[in-house]
């Protein structure tokens, strides 16, 4: 067998599924996933807060160079789990299609929209030859006018799902179940960011300080003009350190 023959043979075998009817590549990418940074999200009766730790890989780093939590555009914000250099590369794709979307239509995609667009990039990486499965999951959070708050989670496989609070990374099971008991369907913006807040402190290691995790939000606290519409939006941003510096205060 020749040189390239076998190079297209492993990687045609890397997007075939095993004899229990697994893509163990997916696997393998949902473990970088799990060991990533912890990150979750919080749909309030009136909003979407979205929180991760930020860990820099050496006290020689700028941190402030670091950004986990990132605007897609003016009504939707994300953040991920799992490798920086592939959320890099999804959060430029997610930017192209929602500066693609106005340009055609005057308004930038619903949440839902932006999503299944993500969400079919994840997925075509699971099935094309010679290329692996993004290593990272991402929580998706927007306000539009046809679902309000929302919040998805988007996972390497290119499966997504509506989540009213989900968590992904090292410490997912523990904060998915500490959500689990404080979630109400009722929860307001600023009972959502002390609960983030609360769920990162609970397998945070070492001190949580304003530079070692990232808040962002969208919700009626938050509203602008977007686009051709009248009507004031929500528009996602990240809270600044002193703000949550302010939170951990409390």
């Amino acid at each position: 067998m020749s040189a390239g023959a076998g190079e297209g043979a492993y990687s045609f075998s890397l997007t075939t599924f095993s004899p229990s009817g697994k893509l163990v590549q997916i696997e393998h990418a949902l473990a970088a996933v799990n060991q990533g940074t912890t990150s979750l999200g919080i749909k309030a009766s009136n909003a979407v807060v979205i929180a991760t730790e930020k860990r820099p890989p050496s006290p020689l780093v700028d941190d402030a160079a670091i950004e986990k939590v990132a605007v897609v555009c003016p009504n939707i914000g994300i953040v991920y789990s799992g490798m920086g250099p592939d959320f890099r590369v999804l959060l430029a794709k997610s930017r192209k299609i929602a500066q693609s979307y106005w340009k055609i239509y005057g308004e930038y995609p619903t949440t839902k929209v932006l999503v299944q667009e993500i969400a079919t990039v994840m997925q075509d990486a699971t099935q094309s030859g010679g290329v692996r499965p993004f290593g990272v999951s991402l929580l998706v959070a927007g306000f539009d006018a046809v679902r309000g708050p929302s919040l998805y989670q988007v996972d390497p496989s290119g499966s997504y799902f509506m989540w009213k609070a989900s968590a992904m990374g090292k410490n997912m099971t523990n904060a998915k179940t500490f959500l689990e008991k404080r979630y109400s369907e009722d929860i307001s913006l600023e009972d959502a960011i002390h609960t983030a807040i609360l769920t990162l402190k609970e397998g945070f290691e070492g001190q949580m300080t304003e530079k070692t995790i990232e808040i962002g939000i969208i919700g009626v606290a938050t509203k602008a003009r977007v686009g051709m519409s009248q009507e004031p939006t929500p528009v996602f941003r990240r809270l600044t350190e002193q703000e949550v510096k302010d939170y951990l205060a409390l």
